[in-house]
């Protein structure tokens, strides 16, 4: 199993992130489909202030680019996307369209 942690920022707007939380306490079921189909065996979404960090465990067949791949052809998760860019903002430095930014591991006990 692998681990990855990545981070977002959300709008610094508390109305907003009310709503983002309320959308998560009950994702849609395609949206959680297309999370464990992809060989995503679990995902945590922490918030602090307005700063989200997202770790994702995944088994041995999972492939970001098989992930990417099958997001982009399911309208569903599209339209989840779109819904959640209403709430989220690009980190500093991210690239053009880049959301979700991989974390790296500094330190491990």
């Amino acid at each position: 199993m692998q681990r990855y942690c990545f981070t977002l920022d959300l709008i610094d707007e508390p109305s907003l992130i009310a709503e983002y939380r309320k959308h998560h306490e009950a994702i849609w079921p395609e949206i959680q489909e297309s999370i464990t189909s992809a060989g995503v065996l679990d995902m945590e979404i922490y918030l602090s202030g307005s700063r989200l960090f997202m770790v994702m465990e995944v088994g041995e067949d999972f492939s970001f680019e098989r992930k990417a791949k099958a997001d982009l052809e399911n309208p569903k998760v599209q339209e989840w996307e779109t819904l959640m860019w209403k709430y989220q903002q690009a980190l500093p430095g991210a690239e053009p369209g880049e959301k979700w930014r991989l974390m790296d591991k500094i330190f491990k006990l």
